[in-house]
């Protein structure tokens, strides 16, 4: 997974907006259908406290990496079968790579 491009924190802030701002919050420790992504890199799977997972999420026990992630955006219901997650996944690997970088840079910030 050495091969994930650097990505355009603004092309990965549309991709959150179009993508994943209906069931996740990045600013927050809010969660909402899915869990927050705040402080996600670096994070064990199944771990949010007071997020209702799925066994599949909490038995995964992947830890959050930027190539963990680029895989698991491709198609999460492949990476972790049994996840409730019902994205489908995205394909392109500029616009993984975009995603991770805006999520990679806003989770970091202090709340």
């Amino acid at each position: 997974m050495s091969d994930i491009p650097a990505g355009d924190y603004e092309k990965g802030k549309k991709v959150y907006k179009q993508r994943c701002l209906q069931c996740h919050v990045v600013d927050s420790t809010a969660t909402k259908t899915g869990p927050t992504l705040h402080g996600v890199i670096g994070r064990t799977s199944g771990t949010v406290s007071g997020f209702d997972y799925s066994a599949a999420n909490k038995n995964k026990g992947v830890v959050w990496t930027k190539e963990t992630l680029f895989e698991y955006l491709l198609n999460p219901k492949k990476y972790i079968p049994g996840t409730k997650m019902v994205f489908a996944g995205l394909k392109k690997a500029d616009e993984r790579a975009d995603l991770i970088k805006y999520i990679e840079v806003e989770s970091a910030k202090s709340l």
